[in-house]
């Protein structure tokens, strides 16, 4: 197998071939900035690169091969890292202006735990600005396309997380989520994409959203890699208050045990109206497969996701005006020039230095949390929120695992959403709740459309029930044998 091949596999099939030593992690490093060299351009994946980091980290990792150290892992596997993660010493925008010149001065728990790993971290990839938007349009350094078609839009935020491994620019990839950041991308690109129960990932060093829905996710070819970087990045960290103390799974070990005895929840709401007609081919599928399996599949009713979208609206938003105002022109990054006084800065920076989506999120979270409309919107829904979660409560007594679609259609057309705020917002109906509900949920690629992108399969399960997910995506995979590799062939 040559490296242009190599590239293009999974972390698994890398990592069987570094151990055979058919290839040094070095030459798979530069096998990758050789792609990213040729492809990028037209991708627009990355915002900056750290080539001298994940050459160093590819190094170590050779010198321990032959030495016959053992390795964790995922060592000498490729990784692109979301431009909202503080990696010291690298670029750190979040795809703002009022951040384009920011280095960060310390390691996101994350990049720590990266490093330990020997993960060798290629470069920071592009998103929407501040995480807020469902296509990576929102960015203020470029606009970033699927590596399945050009034309269409990754996904967002996450998308230049998910557009590198589609594009062989990284096998595996850390995104973020606050309402499907991390799914709704690898729904889009064709990857297995997976947000942890809340806390079970540091947030210590992620540059905030909303405190309450964010979380960091990993992304990879399959539901074997997906589950190692997992493995690799969780676990209590006293950095964040909101950091679970229970133990890591080894996630990989019940992958391949058989579904006897599982139940799957279908959501009837989710399931039903508006799909497009190949995304809910595909979820008839999957139902269908899981009863081969041996699974029992039952309709599962979520009556109250229909205002998920309201209260999510609300919720972050309002954490979004609050995380937010430290972004001021005083402590780092751009500052206006010509101000008159404090004030007159204040307003220039901010004016200036966010993007208009990023606007106007804050001005909807201000006016939610403003004297005389807290009650009537933040607090409201704050207690919409909980019979959410209830709902996912009393689900989870019946089933083990909910399936749904990831989202009600596949990738759009580049510019086609952009100037409809609301049309946008609604991309993520299917993965918004699980943020509000704090719960695990992933994205498993199943099929193509009539145009040839990649449709998902959601899975939901109960807070740190990562395992029984994973053995239930991996099972599914066994069966749909999709195939990653498309776009790398597209590309060449």
């Amino acid at each position: 197998m040559n490296t242009v091949e190599l590239v293009a596999k999974t972390a698994s099939e890398q990592r069987k071939a570094l151990l055979n030593k058919e290839i040094t992690a070095v030459e798979l490093t530069e096998a990758v900035y050789k792609n990213i060299e040729a492809r990028d351009e037209k991708i627009g994946a990355y915002n900056s690169l750290t080539k001298e980091l994940a050459l160093d980290t590819a190094k170590k990792v050779d010198e321990k091969i032959m030495k016959g150290e053992e390795l964790p892992p995922l060592a000498g596997i490729p990784l692109a890292l979301k431009d909202n993660i503080n990696l010291k010493n690298s670029y750190t925008t979040a795809a703002s202006k009022i951040l384009s010149n920011f280095v960060s001065p310390y390691d996101a728990t994350v990049s720590k735990k990266l490093k330990e790993n020997l993960i060798p971290v290629i470069g920071k990839a592009n998103m929407d600005e501040f995480a807020m938007g469902s296509s990576t349009e929102n960015s203020a350094v470029k606009i970033t396309r699927n590596p399945w078609n050009l034309k269409k839009v990754p996904g967002g935020s996450s998308g230049g997380s998910a557009a590198a491994v589609a594009a062989g620019e990284a096998t595996i990839s850390l995104g973020s989520e606050t309402g499907g950041s991390v799914r709704l991308p690898a729904s889009f690109c064709g990857l297995v994409g997976l947000k942890p129960t809340y806390g079970r990932v540091s947030r210590y060093g992620l540059i905030a959203f909303a405190s309450s829905l964010d979380q960091i996710g990993p992304m990879g070819r399959n539901v074997e890699d997906t589950a190692l970087l997992l493995q690799a990045i969780a676990g209590h960290d006293p950095n964040d208050s909101t950091s679970l103390p229970a133990p890591v799974d080894d996630y990989t070990k019940n992958l391949k045990k058989d579904l006897k005895g599982i139940k799957i929840g279908y959501i009837k709401e989710l399931c039903s109206d508006g799909l497009q007609e190949e995304v809910s081919r595909e979820v008839q599928k999957a139902i269908q497969t899981y009863k081969e399996l041996g699974a029992e599949v039952i309709e599962i009713s979520l009556p109250l996701v229909k205002y998920a979208v309201s209260v999510y609206y609300v919720v972050a938003t309002a954490e979004a005006s609050s995380n937010l105002a430290r972004f001021d022109g005083v402590k780092y990054g751009f500052r206006a020039k010509d101000a008159d006084n404090l004030y007159d800065m204040y307003v220039k920076t901010r004016a200036q230095g966010f993007g208009d989506e990023v606007k106007r999120r804050i001005m909807l979270g201000t006016y939610a949390l403003s004297s005389g409309y807290y009650d009537a919107y933040y607090k409201k829904a704050q207690q919409v929120r909980r019979l959410i979660k209830n709902d996912f409560d009393n689900a989870f007594k019946k089933v083990d695992v909910l399936l749904s679609p990831t989202c009600p259609y596949t990738a759009f057309d580049l510019g086609s959403k952009i100037d409809d705020p609301l049309s946008m917002y609604l991309t993520d109906i299917a993965t918004i709740t699980a943020n509000l509900a704090g719960i695990p949920a992933m994205n498993i690629p199943v099929g193509l459309d009539k145009s040839g992108m990649p449709i998902g399969i959601q899975l939901q399960a109960d807070c740190l029930q990562e395992s029984k997910m994973f053995n239930v995506a991996f099972k599914l995979e066994e069966i749909v044998q999709f195939d990653y590799s498309t776009p790398s062939k597209i590309l060449v």
